[in-house]
């Protein structure tokens, strides 16, 4: 049996545009990066049953791709360069650029905007912060260079 190819998520780097959502010249890397759950798409189901589909059984077909969510936690430090950075891209609403570069060098870029910003501030453990990101666009997979 041949050994694993599995990795750790360690070294992972999330990056949003410094531009709007065209391809930016450059990324700024969001700091302190806990975990990511990346783009969560999915296929709409669009019923397709008529007065004759077989044993009265609903029928379906594929519909138009539900691009999903993409979320991080992170460290959050208040008024931070990254704070400032995700909670005025909140605000003004503005799609960016915004790319996950996995250990192995592979990316995937998508255009998303910043949806939801929640901190949080426990007695006994670190500040941290969920940013949930609204994709906006088809998820672009680029193999390592």
């Amino acid at each position: 049996m041949p050994e694993t190819n599995a990795m750790i998520g360690y070294g992972t780097i999330y990056e949003i545009g410094v531009d709007t959502d065209t391809p930016p010249a450059s990324f700024t890397e969001v700091a302190e990066v806990i975990g990511i759950t990346p783009p969560n798409s999915q296929v709409d189901d669009v019923e397709a049953t008529h007065l004759r589909s077989p044993n009265r059984t609903r029928e379906y077909i594929a519909g138009l791709v539900e691009p999903g969510d993409c979320s991080l936690e992170i460290n959050w430090i208040p008024n931070d360069t990254t704070g400032q950075l995700l909670l005025g891209l909140k605000a003004s609403g503005e799609r960016r650029q915004h790319k996950i570069t996995w250990p192995n060098g592979v990316t995937w870029t998508f255009t998303a905007y910043v949806k939801g910003f929640e901190p949080g501030s426990p007695t006994d453990d670190r500040m941290t912060a969920t940013v949930t990101c609204k994709v906006a666009g088809s998820l672009i997979e680029a193999a390592a260079v």
